[in-house]
């Protein structure tokens, strides 16, 4: 007798369009499922659907509504990069109802007939200079509380290029301190590597570890006012965002991200010479075309050439 568990029971009992979502949205990264959410909630209320996103009719859309949606996001100005992403979630729903059976095979063909936004923008982010990167390490020194613990968390992002989602769920049993061996079992598209991290690195993340001691749990916790550390409560992707923005700030630098260390991180690997496929594997990218958007050597080129500019 087959047995049927408590979500495939839960499934059952919810709406086809709620299911195809539910499904879509499961198969991504935490980091992904938050950026695709949102998208789909600009699409809501293009569509101006009242409620959740779990209540809405996603399954009526057909091929007529979505060009429109698509031609009604160019006349919002939004980037090709946004336009073609938005599109991209609505296909993933659509997609999942179409393979559960709830979505006509004739109208997912029409709709995967939609073209993409032709169009290139500049690139996001920023590469950080060297010296912008000491002066973050060195922000952290004036704070006795928190500073151990921001500054380790600085050098896995700047060293190992870390998503801010993957740092937040690192935990103590995925470093080795002997070796520096770190294992990033929630990478992006559920793919997992490992990386060993720099003598520079190692040294942070060693006085870190002193203070934290070496109970399991989540490698980076909340610090209360007092100075005590909350092992059972694991630093939030949007928590790290906040410390980086708050060290820059504190550093004297302009505005920067986890993600512009990660492009840093990137690009310092192929300025010391180190090849497109490494560097991928090291990123953690699945296409070598993703890394190549994290290049950031031909904008200190093309500065180069311009500075020298003359008739």
């Amino acid at each position: 007798m087959t047995r049927v568990t408590a979500s495939a029971r839960t499934r059952h009992q919810q709406s086809p369009s709620c299911v195809a979502l539910t499904l879509y949205l499961g198969n991504l990264a935490p980091s992904g499922r938050r950026s695709m959410r949102s998208l789909l909630q600009q699409v809501a209320l293009l569509n101006k659907w009242p409620g959740t996103l779990e209540q809405m009719p996603w399954l009526t859309l057909r091929y007529e509504q979505v060009a429109c949606i698509r031609a009604a996001l160019r006349q919002t100005n939004k980037s090709p990069n946004t336009i073609n992403t938005t599109l991209a979630a609505i296909r993933g729903v659509l997609k999942s109802g179409f393979l559960s059976g709830h979505f006509p095979a004739l109208d997912w063909q029409r709709i995967q007939s939609i073209g993409r936004i032709p169009g290139k923008i500049l690139p996001a982010g920023r590469q950080l200079r060297a010296i912008e990167v000491t002066r973050l390490f060195k922000a952290c020194q004036s704070d006795p509380q928190r500073g151990i613990r921001d500054v380790a968390i600085l050098a896995v992002l700047a060293y190992a290029g870390l998503r801010r989602s993957e740092l937040s769920s690192l935990n103590r049993d995925d470093y080795c301190r002997r070796n520096g061996q770190l294992i990033v079992r929630e990478g992006k598209g559920q793919r997992q590597r490992e990386l060993m991290l720099p003598t520079a690195a190692r040294a942070y993340i060693r006085q870190w570890l002193q203070y934290r001691g070496s109970s399991p749990g989540p490698m980076f916790c909340h610090i209360s006012k007092d100075g005590e550390y909350h092992l059972t409560q694991r630093l939030s992707a949007l928590r790290i965002y906040g410390i980086v923005k708050r060290r820059a700030r504190e550093a004297g630098i302009e505005p920067c991200s986890p993600h512009d260390l990660r492009r840093t991180f990137v690009t310092r690997l192929l300025e010391q010479g180190v090849d497109f496929n490494t560097a991928r594997q090291l990123a953690g990218h699945e296409h070598i075309q993703t890394t190549a958007l994290y290049d950031r050597r031909h904008i200190k080129t093309q500065r180069q050439a311009m500075a020298n500019f003359c008739f």
